[in-house]
């Protein structure tokens, strides 16, 4: 259940109608989620999976979107940010993974795109593959490689626009936040006639840090890594780049909120983008025109309201989406009870 639904409301600004990124036009979201036994003893495990968010539903290589990534604290395995950042565009499917499973994502997507685009490395340039993970090792048996090309194919096909499952499913499958099940979180807001999404991947904090909100007492960890999060913020609001980035950083407001430090060995990093411009691989033009928010319009404050809110709640439904989960070495991770403050 959403925290929405406990009572717990965050914020001011209205929700969308799903209160989920894909309440976003065009955004899709897919899943495929890996939990088996690795060995007949079932101390090996994969507990893991591959989470895909797709900012519309064409050709994302030839209709690329507006972009932009903020790294709160970078200690984080990602592809594609450096290219994402100089040239302000994203082309192909965000993806999200555990920290091993990085690169057969990459080469699955790879694949994906090179099926979809015939030009792609022949006729064109290359492609700029977009995936952020989090280390899930407390229950999967991320040395074993259980996520393969295949799955992140599969994931991709999954996607729809419909509400996106969240909790412990796709990459969300082993991870944990505030001692107790994390994994994947959503939610969205409205300013004026404009959509903010998010969906987080949350895998951070220890129990004692979470703040704000009352909980149930049961068995959670207190002693896990630092562990990281991945935030993924789309908005149809007209918008730069470079405002899109700015849109992103407001969004470690939200993930403070919750009891958040940044920890040293915490990848928190935020990936954003605009669907409102659609940057065409293929034209004769050399003039490029589009719209964008003026920046000194207070629709822009309320904006910024909208990212760190939306991040906010989508980290309290990673954990109140989560059922108690089992993996390797027979290791259990508690679902949360969030409760409504008194």
């Amino acid at each position: 259940m959403k925290v929405r639904g406990k009572g717990i409301i965050v914020g001011k600004l209205p929700t969308g109608r799903k209160n989920c990124i894909t309440d976003v036009a065009d955004v899709m979201v897919g899943h495929v989620t890996l939990d088996f036994p690795l060995n007949e003893s079932g101390e090996e495990f994969a507990c893991t999976g591959v989470t895909a968010i797709l900012p519309h539903k064409g050709n994302l290589f030839k209709e690329k979107v507006t972009a932009a990534s903020y790294v709160i604290n970078g200690f984080g395995k990602t592809t594609g940010l450096v290219q994402l950042n100089e040239l302000g565009a994203i082309e192909s499917p965000i993806m999200l993974t555990n920290t091993f499973a990085v690169p057969s994502v990459t080469q699955g997507v790879l694949e994906y795109m090179l099926g979809e685009n015939q030009e792609i490395g022949d006729t064109t340039g290359t492609i700029n593959i977009v995936v952020g993970e989090c280390n899930d090792s407390y229950l999967n048996s991320i040395r074993l490689f259980p996520v393969k090309p295949e799955h992140a194919i599969e994931a991709i096909k999954n996607a729809s626009d419909c509400q996106a499952v969240e909790g412990a499913v796709g990459a969300g499958k082993g991870m944990i936040c505030f001692g107790y099940k994390g994994g994947i979180g959503s939610s969205s807001r409205m300013v004026e006639n404009y959509t903010v999404g998010c969906l987080v991947l949350s895998n951070f904090g220890k129990k004692e840090e979470l703040q704000r909100y009352r909980y149930s007492e049961s068995e959670g960890l207190s002693e896990t890594s630092d562990g990281s999060i991945i935030i993924v913020l789309a908005t149809d609001a007209p918008l730069s780049d470079r405002q899109v980035q700015r849109l992103a950083k407001r969004c470690g407001i939200g993930l403070g909120r919750t009891g958040s430090h940044f920890s040293h060995g915490s990848g928190d990093i935020v990936i954003a983008f605009s669907t409102a411009h659609k940057i065409a691989h293929f034209t004769d033009e050399k003039i490029e025109t589009r719209c964008q928010l003026r920046e000194d319009h207070p629709i822009m404050n309320q904006l910024f309201t909208a990212a760190a809110e939306a991040a906010e709640e989508a980290i309290l439904n990673s954990l109140s989406q989560a059922d108690t989960t089992k993996g390797r070495a027979g290791r259990v991770v508690q679902q949360i009870n969030l409760l409504k403050e008194e």
